[in-house]
């Protein structure tokens, strides 16, 4: 069975204003994304989900060119000789990189798609494993920059559907930051989870100055305080508290992920199956994790297809911590990609789909309902 077309499929809408959430890293204005529809010659149709990098159009143009030449023709079913090709000729020599890891991430889901449609079991099964509950947290767009008294409000009613753990979006001030947190805090008492993300935009400074009250909260862990390459601010951080710190949301391929475990800094490890490589790589991400002690708890991108995939791979770890949540007000590539890709039980919890394949039906009309819209995501 051989592989006999690869076909992006770039999709966005525009974020309702009212729905807007402000985060360290904008305003949303609009959602997009990059899907991967995959087809052997014998018509078995697979499909994933690269992350749009910012530039959907960018990521669909490589899958659709340099992507598709080189894996025309080769084995659907050996998703690994595809991964190592694309990986040697675009990621280890003279490649685009980033956005490379991107669309390979797509590719990649989609193969497992087929592989599991073939042989008519679900991915999690092909990887070893079986339904599972996996603790799941409030997150996605939402929790954002706000006023404290409306945040609270927000979260809880979250708790109110069964969340028990939230992240809130932090970055902003330290003092403003502070207050969220403490009237989040006070608003949910001490039997929910709180997590938060500084979104790549504190100083060393700022977490300095927060963490003694983060601790006082019994926060979680801290996401992403600093962007990806800045490991020496990482391991600084770490000395200046109890709260553990999180990151990988923004880190490509196991080759990343090992400095990032390595250096000791980081207690949860966040790859997101949109970026850093598909279910192939980020399973050996958690199995790189698992030598450390650490779980793996996936970033979620924007369509029901990553959210799919990735409980498939959480089903099939070890090591599997929180599953993000997307509890966004708006987001119909969550709820019409392929239906609503998980459903929260009342103890907190999501598991896995049971089809093969990743079990999901794609509504490709509402997919052409939905063309690429050019131009920044967040203002």
């Amino acid at each position: 069975m051989r592989i006999a077309s690869v076909r992006a499929v770039p999709v966005s809408f525009r974020v309702p204003e009212g729905k807007n959430v402000t985060l360290g890293i904008g305003r949303a204005v609009k959602r997009d994304a990059v899907l991967v529809r995959v087809e052997t010659d014998e018509g078995v149709v697979g499909w994933g989900e690269a992350h749009h990098g910012r530039c959907p159009g960018a990521v669909a143009k490589l899958i659709d060119t340099t992507l598709s030449e080189l894996v025309l023709g080769m084995d659907a079913l050996d998703v690994v000789g595809v991964w190592q090709k694309v990986y040697r000729m675009q990621l280890a020599s003279h490649g685009m990189g980033a956005a490379a890891a991107l669309a390979l991430s797509g590719l990649d889901i989609a193969l497992w798609d087929i592989r599991g449609k073939v042989m008519n079991a679900p991915v999690h099964r092909l990887l070893g494993g079986a339904p599972r509950k996996i603790k799941a947290y409030a997150g996605g767009i939402s929790l954002g920059w706000q006023d404290p008294a409306a945040l609270a409000e927000e979260a809880q009613s979250y708790v109110a559907r069964g969340y028990r753990a939230l992240k809130l979006r932090v970055g902003d001030t330290p003092t403003r930051d502070i207050a969220r947190v403490e009237a989040v805090r006070a608003a949910v008492g001490d039997d929910i989870d709180i997590l938060v993300d500084g979104n790549t935009g504190c100083s060393l400074d700022d977490v300095r100055r927060v963490m003694p009250a983060y601790q006082a909260a019994k926060v979680g862990w801290f996401e992403e305080p600093f962007p990806p390459h800045d490991y020496r601010s990482y391991l600084d951080a770490a000395k200046l508290g109890t709260v553990a710190l999180a990151a990988g949301e923004n880190h490509f391929t196991r080759f990343e992920f090992t400095r990032l475990i390595e250096d000791g800094a980081v207690s949860f490890v966040q790859p997101d199956l949109s970026k850093a490589g598909g279910i192939t790589e980020c399973h050996r991400i958690a199995i790189l994790a698992s030598a450390w002690k650490l779980s793996v708890n996936p970033h979620t991108s924007a369509t029901g297809i990553n959210m799919v995939a990735t409980l498939h791979l959480m089903c099939a770890v070890g090591n599997p911590g929180y599953f993000e949540g997307d509890v966004a007000h708006h987001n119909p590539f969550r709820d019409e990609v392929c239906g609503l890709p998980y459903q929260l039980s009342s103890d907190g919890t999501v598991t896995c789909r049971e089809g093969p394949g990743l079990g999901i039906e794609v509504d490709e009309a509402f997919l052409a309902a939905h063309p690429l819209i050019e131009g920044p995501c967040y203002v």
